[in-house]
């Protein structure tokens, strides 16, 4: 792949955090396109995209089509559709994909790429709870992926409509590790657009980080109710939720990324964020589907991948899986 301009860019999945991430990237000058349906198809068409930050409403046109052919070839394409949905979005974004196309991974959890490179006891292994039929990987080869890690919270007003609370980190990095020319443009053109953007070495040790902090707290709070200080306040919660963590902490050890703290050193972190619901908690609410495979149903299968026995995690996957299914009675 040549170095690209970037000067072409699709947005698919414009809710919170895509929506976010667009309204910043056309501010740069780029042409924005948003692959999006339904009620946030017409308001994009209507209205454009919108976004409230720092007190004030950015609006930004955009090409919304729900033809990714009308859309046509992309620079980058960034994909921030929440994990269930993954599989039938990848069948139709291929008319954006050309031959030195990047697409920019921007979701929670363990992405359907992430252990390619890896070596020892998951070398050659696909993680089937997040892609069992193989369908993303052949709608989205790994050659064009770059990898995204989210540090920023933000919701949904209205279709169309996003609203920033904190944070505007974003930890990009290429699957091999290597500063490609390609990353490092990317890298570039995301501090241009007023992202706090950290080129990483080891995009999947990024990925593991986060991870190991919302794979509990998104769950427990989407079975409570809770925010994350109510979850964090109560002894016993908080022990339980450290006692997943160490196992997800093994898990790293045994496929080389290791996390030099304890959970106690994580919830300080996560404490630091104040009182606020997880998303998880939020699509609860929402009565939307839930990225429970991509947070915990992956780490349960990278655990019997790799010896390490995980009967806190596979209880957190029960109970959650549990509410779910009656959620939706």
């Amino acid at each position: 792949m040549s170095t690209p301009a970037f000067q072409k860019i699709a947005i698919v999945g414009a809710g919170a955090i895509g929506g976010w991430m667009g309204v910043h990237l056309a501010r740069t000058g780029a042409q924005l396109s948003v692959l999006a349906r339904g009620d946030t198809l017409a308001a994009l068409q209507q209205h454009g995209l919108q976004l409230h930050q720092g007190g004030t409403l950015h609006t930004v046109s955009v090409k919304a089509s729900n033809d990714a052919a009308v859309l046509g070839v992309q620079d980058l394409v960034v994909i921030s559709v929440k994990a269930p949905a993954l599989s039938s979005v990848a069948a139709q974004v291929g008319p954006l994909i050309g031959p030195d196309t990047v697409v920019l991974t921007a979701m929670n959890g363990v992405p359907w790429w992430f252990l390619q490179g890896f070596g020892g006891p998951v070398a050659g292994r696909t993680l089937q709870c997040v892609d069992p039929e193989g369908t993303i990987s052949r709608a989205l080869p790994a050659q064009h992926i770059i990898g995204c890690v989210v540090h920023a919270s933000c919701s949904v007003d209205a279709p169309g409509v996003i609203r920033h609370h904190f944070g505007d980190g974003l930890i990009v990095g290429e699957l091999s590790g290597q500063a490609t020319p390609r990353a490092q443009a990317l890298h570039a053109l995301l501090k241009q657009a007023g992202f706090n953007a950290t080129l990483s070495p080891q995009i999947q040790k990024d990925i593991w980080y986060k991870l190991w902090g919302n794979m509990t707290v998104n769950p427990v709070s989407a079975i409570t109710g809770a925010t994350t200080d109510q979850i964090l306040d109560d002894a016993l919660v908080r022990g339980f939720i450290s006692s997943v963590m160490l196992e997800a902490k093994a898990i790293g050890e045994r496929i080389s990324i290791p996390i030099d703290q304890s959970p106690e050193d994580r919830h300080a972190v996560t404490r630091k964020l104040g009182a606020f619901k997880t998303s998880m908690l939020q699509d609860v609410q929402a009565r939307k589907p839930i990225e429970l495979d991509a947070l915990v149903g992956a780490v349960r299968e990278l655990g019997q991948m790799t010896g390490v026995h995980t009967p806190f995690t596979d209880a957190l996957m029960g109970l959650t899986r549990v509410f779910v299914k009656n959620l939706q009675n």
